[in-house]
């Protein structure tokens, strides 16, 4: 026998794989829209999508997304991250990607389980229970979204919580503790040390963590790369250099990615002209506001509008 099929027929591989089948098999019972499906579950949300996708520009809140079935990657800047039954996903601040479906039929959609970060959660478990030192060294240059290999202890606990779909009843009490669990295991997972930085007090990462938070609730006024380096406490090339590092993309061009996201939002959500669009998020000139949107979304202002509906993502 040789190794490669002795590797197919590993036991922990077995484990996995009968995770995963009942996964597939009770998400496709409770995902009856394409798109985002709602289990009634605070914080946990499911997708499911019956072919290819578009690449689509959106932002992902922080939040572990797991793949069920299918597969999707997302383009950070000019970084491509591939998630799939084998790794999932965590995001850990607010960042601007293009993300795209690559692996779905209507047989076998893309089956993907997101649930939000609860920092008060990590920091609970923090305090709890120190992060194994195999953890420490983030091996992805400290990026805020990173992919860790699924576990069968990970799988466990995703699937206790799913399970508990079909008792609403128990739901309530015992929901909570899964979510619990499934932050644990990231926590203590390979790459755990990234989402503990996050919640360290003061530390550089809670520092563009509150920049990014400066800059979503004042993205359409214009901001200097000095005034944000003044309000997280940073030189102006010490912020500059470590909030590329976390995104892949400078504060003004993380600004502009967020205008861009919400004009698209205004013109196919509410129905907003470009140039209204444009003005609300900030730009003062229609010409370059078409020009930088072309450059994001590949397609101008009035194709995007006249473009037929499309699924919200919800960074899954």
């Amino acid at each position: 026998m040789s190794d490669q099929t002795t590797a197919r027929i590993h036991p922990a591989s077995f484990g996995l794989e009968a995770q995963q089948a009942e996964l597939a098999d009770r998400m496709m019972r409770r995902t009856p829209l394409e798109g985002a499906n709602d289990p009634g579950i605070p914080g946990f949300s499911m997708m499911r999508i019956s072919e290819p996708s578009r690449p689509l520009s959106t932002v992902y809140e922080p939040s572990i997304c797991v793949v069920v079935q299918g597969s999707k990657q997302a383009m950070l800047g000019s970084e491509r991250y591939v998630y799939d039954p084998l790794n999932y996903l965590v995001v850990s601040m607010s960042l601007p990607v293009v993300g795209n479906v690559i692996e779905a039929t209507v047989a076998k959609p893309y089956l993907c389980l997101r649930i939000d970060i609860d920092a008060n959660q990590v920091n609970e478990l923090l305090r709890q229970t120190p992060v194994p030192a195999a953890t420490a060294a983030p091996r992805n240059g400290g990026r805020a979204l990173f992919l860790a290999s699924t576990s069968a202890q990970f799988l466990d606990a995703v699937l206790r919580l799913v399970r508990l779909l079909d008792t609403p009843e128990e739901a309530a009490v015992l929901a909570p503790l899964a979510l619990r669990e499934i932050h644990y295991r990231v926590l203590t997972g390979e790459l755990g040390q990234q989402l503990c930085e996050l919640c360290a007090a003061d530390g550089q990462a809670q520092r563009i963590a509150s920049t990014i938070a400066l800059l979503k609730s004042r993205y359409a006024e214009p901001l200097r790369i000095e005034e944000l380096a003044d309000a997280a406490h940073l030189s102006v090339s010490a912020l500059h250099h470590r909030f590329k590092a976390v995104t892949a993309m400078s504060p003004l061009q993380y600004q502009k990615q967020l205008r861009l996201q919400e004009a698209r939002r205004l013109m196919l959500s509410d129905g907003c002209e470009a140039a209204v669009a444009a003005h609300r998020v900030g730009y003062e000139s229609p010409s370059q506001f078409s020009r930088e949107y072309r450059r994001l979304f590949g397609a101008p202002p009035r194709a995007e509008t006249q473009a037929q509906p499309i699924f919200r993502q919800a960074g899954s």
